[in-house]
């Protein structure tokens, strides 16, 4: 084979590997109220979607150098048949990662008893599909009492700003090793 041949391979071969580990990461926050920032209205508390947690979150990855786009798949007072149910729809092909946050809602609607299965089913799903899948769970013990709004469910913006903190080092994990 011709030197130059295996050369253009070569070269090829290494755009193809810098290019795909230069990819745009995609990620979905899948959650309820507490993922897409908005309590059940404004004067229930929450935040507006630029900062909640998943807008916060692509933040520090860029600022970490991580190419990522992390879309808001939350929807208030959702529990996780709900999620079950809009998975497909709210988690499209490409997407690499996945932030669950169950949330209360489940135990709040009278749900409680189908809740790890339909989160069984949450992962199962996504893992057939290769998606990672990182779990936000009690965010009491992610971010401080004073973060929470008055209605002591939501959060404010430091307390989104400490889920993503928390969050940060996982997704940059995850990204590494897919």
């Amino acid at each position: 084979m011709k030197s130059w041949v295996v050369g253009i391979v070569a070269a090829a071969a290494l755009f193809a590997c810098c290019a795909q580990a230069a990819a745009e990461v995609n990620i979905v926050a899948l959650g309820a109220s507490n993922t897409s920032g908005a309590g059940r209205g404004r004067t229930n508390g929450g935040v507006p979607r630029s900062q909640a947690y998943p807008a916060q979150l692509q933040k520090l990855l860029a600022a970490q150098g991580l190419a990522a786009r992390v879309a808001n798949a939350g929807v208030p007072g959702d529990t996780t048949g709900g999620m079950l149910a809009r998975l497909d729809s709210a988690v499209p092909k490409g997407t690499t990662i996945v932030i669950l946050q169950p949330g209360g809602n489940d135990a709040r609607r009278g749900d409680g008893a189908s809740r790890e299965s339909n989160i069984a089913e949450i992962k199962r799903r996504l893992s057939a599909r290769n998606i990672k899948v990182i779990m936000l769970g009690h965010l009491g013990q992610i971010a401080p009492k004073e973060t929470r709004d008055p209605d002591g469910q939501h959060f404010n913006a430091q307390g989104h700003a400490a889920f993503a903190a928390w969050l940060a080092p996982q997704v940059i994990a995850a990204a590494r090793a897919r």
